[in-house]
């Protein structure tokens, strides 16, 4: 067997194969890719020191075997390596997973029967990066807040219970942070085995002790648990575990939960001792989880960057492409020459699917340019690479012009090269037309292109409020059914006790009958016993239809979840461009009785859609009115006592970088956080579409906030420190 030179990549992201061609990746796995392999793409010598503008890279996964492509925007450069060059074998047959229920103890059934929690290897593999259980309960934890100075600090059972009855924890969205943070403590606990496994308790105490350098210390404590000794799921659910609790340091000003007091916390759960350990004090999971968390940069957890382009299909004939192709790139509407990313996300903040431009790449090279597209409301960054003449989004390179690339791309999909972006070029962000939104040159014109834009966004919202009814009600009938399958449960343990308790006293009566010769009581003894097997049958067939059903329902929840995301979009490009022509309307003059016919509203009825409404003169436009800056939950009900319903304020709330709505209803006080997202102001997802908290409080005038929350049923009808009106 001989040997070729080659390169060694370390994975930075996880990715999962999407074609038959790829490999999978973890954080950590070491790919090797053949000098040759570059060679035969065209890449020269030092081009494998940036994998990132390689594209895809045929290589092998030292961790998994799998040899195929992966995308070099997910790796780092590692360097040169000797690799054997192995002879022809066939294909491993790949061997099937155990069928569900046929063997062993899985997660979902153990949990369900109420046994122990499974070891972290039965719960989970990758590339899934933690346990979904646990994934579930940090979610459910950083969206509700990291800020409550109780969080972790609680001591309560009821969730943590369930743990042990419902492996899917049903919804988690009515708990408070202080249950779950209880309930993610208790699943640590529970765990048969730490995720500091023993073996390397050794290495861990020597670091601790021989190292006195901080950072050196934990870099020494990362190869520890890297080790071969420590198996893969326990390293990945450290990992995730450990950038949760950097999130929840990093509000220690709010919490208090610096990293010593998370040690002391999560030390003992993480790395548990093994009984009376002399050289082991009770300090050292403390002293050990410290020095991870005091990086002095904990490492943030990042989104993976987009990958590569695909390769894509044969170039299509001349005839297909549209006319232009060979006007000059500089005279093409999309292209924006040289101009920052922060420039090119603000143009395309709250656009469609579609919507993209191009610009000057920022390695300035001459010849290359990024094109940035937007998809699923997220802006996707693609290299246009350029050779000899030709441009294209990879190898091989077919096109004679940028303007041709683009305008081939605006009649076919992406999906050529990439299946996730199944999208055409469909709006350019034209550098002509930025300061023109309305392109009508008449007040009639542009009056009936309000009334199309009004009619599209009532039709989507008409669309969306009625997926999110459906939602509402399937969240509801889901938790349900899962109460309905613990009483299920519960049914059947007692039926179960019976039926032993039934066998037991009746073998003493049928041995007694039978030696008196009575028959007749013998028979009835077994015919109740037989009633009550066939009821516990009954039962639990039931509860596995209902299981089924539930499964069923959780997956077309989620499908519905699916389709209000993808029309959010829509529905804040719709409102944006519907507002923009009011506007131009009430500054050409037109009468707001007009606009009122184009908007389909009655003008002797409330106009609740039009900028410009009758209603100027309402306090809710001065934000003095209403929003108080900064004070506390306490000084917000001390200020809002005795005010009639639909009294509120708005201030900032104790949640970094979010606001609070404080409001009189049936003349309690209650509080709901207000979210600034990158799409807008709102109480929740996907209602974040205000530009602004006044926006919020003018639509929350005539729109009640039960639709968020069922104990709210109040307009924000009096700003707290508006004037009453004269009497």
């Amino acid at each position: 067997m001989g040997s070729t030179d080659g390169f060694q990549y370390r994975a930075l992201y996880p990715y999962r194969k999407e074609r038959e061609e790829d490999i999978d990746l973890l954080p950590g796995d070491i790919l090797v890719v053949s000098k040759g392999a570059l060679q035969a793409l065209g890449f020269k010598d030092g081009d494998e020191q940036t994998p990132n503008q390689i594209g895809w890279i045929l290589g092998v996964n030292e961790r998994t075997k799998q040899k195929g492509d992966f995308p070099g925007t997910y790796v780092e450069y590692v360097g040169p390596v000797k690799i054997a060059v192995p002879s022809h074998r066939p294909r491993v047959q790949r061997p099937l997973p155990a069928t569900p229920g046929a063997s062993g103890c899985r997660l979902p059934e153990a949990l369900e029967q109420g046994s122990p929690l499974p070891d972290l290897q039965e719960q989970f593999s990758p590339p899934e990066v933690a346990p979904p259980l646990l994934v579930k309960l940090v979610e459910a934890i950083e969206k509700k807040g990291l800020d409550s100075e109780m969080l972790y600090r609680t001591s309560g059972s009821e969730l943590r219970q369930a743990l042990r009855t419902d492996w899917t924890l049903g919804d988690l969205e009515p708990l408070d942070v202080h249950s779950l943070g209880e309930a993610l403590r208790g699943y640590l606990q529970d765990l048969p085995s730490p995720v500091v496994p023993v073996s390397v308790h050794g290495d861990i105490l020597r670091i601790l002790q021989e190292i006195p350098q901080p950072e050196n210390c934990r870099k020494q404590l990362q190869l520890a648990l890297e080790s071969p000794a420590v198996p893969l799921q326990n390293t990945l659910t450290l990992q995730f575990l450990l950038r949760h609790l950097g999130k929840v340091s990093q509000q220690a000003e709010s919490n208090s939960l610096h990293p010593r007091a998370l040690a002391e916390i999560f030390g003992p759960l993480l790395l548990r001792l093994p009984g009376a350990s002399p050289e082991l004090s009770p300090d050292f999971s403390v002293l050990f989880l410290e020095t991870l968390l005091q990086a002095k940069e904990l490492e943030p957890e990042q989104l993976p960057p987009a990958l590569p382009p695909k390769p894509p299909k044969p170039k299509p004939s001349a005839a297909s492409l549209a006319n232009g192709n060979n006007a000059p790139l500089q005279d093409a509407e999309w292209y924006w020459g040289d101009i920052s990313r922060e420039e090119v996300n603000e143009k395309l903040r709250d656009t469609p699917d579609g919507t993209f431009l191009v610009r000057d790449a920022s390695s300035k090279i001459q010849g290359e340019y990024t094109l940035t597209l937007r998809k699923g409301g997220n802006n996707k960054l693609i290299k246009i690479f350029h050779r000899e003449g030709k441009y294209g989004f990879s190898e091989p390179l077919t096109f004679s012009s940028v303007v041709e690339l683009i305008t081939h791309y605006r009649h076919e999909s992406l999906a050529q090269y990439n299946a996730k972006l199944d999208t055409r070029l469909l709006y350019p962000i034209s550098k002509y037309q930025q300061d023109q939104v309305v392109k009508e040159d008449s007040v009639e014109a542009v009056g009936e292109q309000l009334k199309v834009y009004h009619q599209q966004y009532q039709d989507k919202s008409w669309e969306y409020d009625l997926l999110y009814e459906e939602y509402t009600r399937t969240s509801q009938e889901l938790q349900m059914k899962r109460t309905a399958i613990e009483a299920f449960n519960e049914t059947i343990k007692i039926f179960e006790e019976q039926c032993q308790t039934q066998e037991k006293c009746s073998k003493e009566y049928i041995e007694r009958f039978r030696r008196e010769g009575n028959e007749k009581e013998v028979q009835r003894i077994l015919m109740n016993s037989e009633k009550l097997k066939s009821r516990i049958t009954e039962i639990h067939d039931s509860k596995m239809k209902l299981e089924q059903d539930l499964k069923k329902q959780a997956s077309e929840n989620r499908e519905i979840d699916k389709r209000m995301n993808s029309l959010k979009p829509d529905l804040m490009q719709l409102r944006k461009l519907r507002d923009q022509y009011l506007v131009w309307l009430t500054q050409k003059g037109a009468r707001q009785k007009k606009i009122n016919e184009w908007l389909g509203i009655k003008n002797e009825t409330e106009d609740q859609y039009s900028m410009m409404d009758d209603e100027e003169e309402l306090p809710h436009h001065e934000e003095r009115t209403w929003y108080v800056g900064k004070i506390n939950r306490v000084q917000a009900e001390e200020m809002l006592c005795g005010k009639r319903d639909g009294t509120f304020l708005i201030r900032e709330s104790s949640q970094k970088g979010c606001y609070a709505c404080s409001v009189v209803v049936d003349g309690d006080t209650k509080h709901c956080v207000i979210y600034k997202t990158a799409t807008g102001y709102g109480f929740a997802e996907p209602y974040n579409l205000y530009a602004s908290l006044k926006d919020l409080v003018l639509h929350y005038k005539h729109t009640s906030l039960v639709q968020h929350n069922d104990s709210l049923n109040v307009t924000l009808a009096h700003p707290v420190l508006s004037q009453p009106p004269a009497r």
